[in-house]
């Protein structure tokens, strides 16, 4: 919503909906009801209002999740930008493209995409602000001196930085949104956080978002002049992101372990230097959006407890959001974010990858939502590769639930364990071992799951199913083009 007064003039007519809802929640007569208490179901209906109705152009959506609410309370925010090289290095460029052209599938056909350059990025840098009140502002300082300040904080006992990427379906949402989350995580890893400002979809396609990442991960093993950051070494890094963020998460995850697997001791082109290309500490992916086809059949079985709106294979994507000066592109686009040739691709879709064997230990969250499964069989197949993951699933959680849900234990839980991990694949990484757990929503209780068991579908099923609409989709848009062409 533009203001406050948007927001009461969308919830002033779900009014007697909701009222329904809580009466019938009360009397026990609703599905979730022995499973949510009354404040998950009236805030999932409200998300479900939103996400369901009527599509708001793609300007005004980015416009309303890109307005800063500023920075108060317990939290640090430094505000850094990270120069692209002026020459463009084209060496990193081309091995994200190499890497896109040797990974595609057998039979993907022609690629199509754009190559887009290097762009400078913004993040913040994120951490725990121990000894300020709940409404305290920031200081009037430099950012340097924020990030002098940040650093010199107590609380700090650990060396962990989580480079951490925010959800957001690629076109929505920025740091500034997230700073709760990365503030908290902060504080349970005794660490900090740089929040990247990748670039926006549709405005930038894929790979414009990966080569964002990779820019950031190297310029923090290898600060480029005039940064306010020190070196980072690479074994003190640990990828994080929640939804959209979680894909880019794995999809750096699987262009770095591709370097890898090409080369004994992978190198780029950067800032005019050959420089190493190391693996991280770690990596985790909060209801990580691994699938961007949305092609599992939890999208549809668990839809009860989620808000997310339903796919539309057969329907031709461009006509889905109004026209306004960014959608749809010129020349029309299929997605969103990407191609749709590119829609089963291991690094758009990471659930496609077929390795993910010498991977950093990794964690992965997910609710009773609908991108389960693409969650579970990416933990069941690493697992299965020698990989240490932690698994969590959540009964009866919705999407990225501990950040809309925050008030809930389950996301109290999720968010301790979470910034414990990032810790452990810094400090203690022997520590780090395959285990998985199911948490029950009304008691709490943990249940301990085999995550090499998790789940019975195979990467072969999962991609068939995945390529199955990726041609439902080329089909639905090139008839919508056509109908378009046709009417003019």
């Amino acid at each position: 919503m533009d203001s406050g007064l948007g927001l009461a003039k969308f919830l002033f007519p779900q009014i007697p909906s909701l009222a329904n809802t809580a009466l019938l929640h009360t009397l026990g007569k609703t599905p979730t009801s022995s499973k949510w208490d009354l404040r998950t179901t009236l805030t999932v209906q409200v998300l479900r209002q939103m996400m369901n109705g009527k599509p708001q152009s793609i300007s005004r959506a980015q416009t309303t999740t890109l307005k800063d609410p500023g920075v108060k309370g317990k939290t640090w925010v430094a505000n850094a930008t990270i120069k692209a090289p002026e020459q463009q290095d084209e060496g990193l460029r081309e091995a994200v493209f190499d890497a896109i052209e040797a990974m595609q599938p057998e039979d993907a056909g022609v690629l199509n995409y754009t190559k887009p350059t290097l762009a400078d990025t913004e993040v913040e840098w994120t951490g725990f602000r121990p000894d300020a009140g709940e409404k305290d502002p920031m200081p009037d300082i430099s950012e340097q001196e924020k990030y002098t300040k940040m650093m010199s904080e107590p609380s700090r006992k650990s060396e962990t930085t989580i480079l951490y990427f925010h959800g957001g379906a690629y076109y929505l949402c920025d740091p500034s949104t997230h700073r709760p989350i990365v503030s908290r995580l902060a504080k349970e890893c005794n660490g900090r956080v740089c929040s990247v400002r990748y670039r926006l979809a549709p405005q930038t396609a894929f790979p414009g978002q990966l080569l964002d990442a990779l820019l950031v991960y190297l310029s923090l093993i290898y600060p480029p002049p005039g940064s306010m950051h020190d070196a980072v070494p690479a074994k003190n890094i640990v990828f994080s992101g929640d939804s959209a963020g979680g894909n880019l998460v794995f999809a750096l995850l699987q262009f770095i372990l591709q370097l890898h697997r090409t080369s004994g001791n992978p190198k780029v082109l950067f800032y005019g230097k050959e420089v190493e290309v190391p693996l991280p500490a770690g990596a985790c992916a909060n209801s990580g959006w691994l699938d961007v086809s949305r092609s599992m059949a939890s999208i549809e079985s668990n839809a009860g407890y989620d808000y997310l709106p339903p796919p539309d294979f057969d329907a031709g994507y461009t006509s889905r959001f109004p026209k306004d000066d960014v959608w749809p592109t010129n020349p029309p686009r299929g997605d969103l974010f990407c191609d749709l040739s590119l829609l089963d691709h291991p690094l758009v879709s990471p659930l496609a990858a077929d390795s993910w064997k010498n991977s950093p230990p990794m964690w992965l969250c997910t609710g009773q939502e609908m991108l389960t499964d693409e969650d579970t069989i990416v933990a069941f197949r690493a697992a299965t590769q020698g990989v240490s993951v932690h698994y969590e699933e959540y009964e009866a959680m919705p999407h990225v639930f501990a950040m809309l849900l925050p008030a809930l234990p389950a996301a109290d839980r999720c968010l301790r364990g979470w910034g414990d991990f990032c810790r452990r694949c810094v400090d203690e990484s022997e520590s780090v071992k395959t285990d998985g757990k199911y948490i029950y929503a009304k008691t709490g209780k943990e249940e301990s799951i085999p995550v090499e068991g998790a789940t019975t579908i195979s990467l072969v099923e999962a991609r068939q199913v995945m390529k199955t609409v990726k041609e439902r989709r080329i089909k639905a848009f090139d008839a919508e083009n056509t109908k378009t062409k046709s009417a003019l």
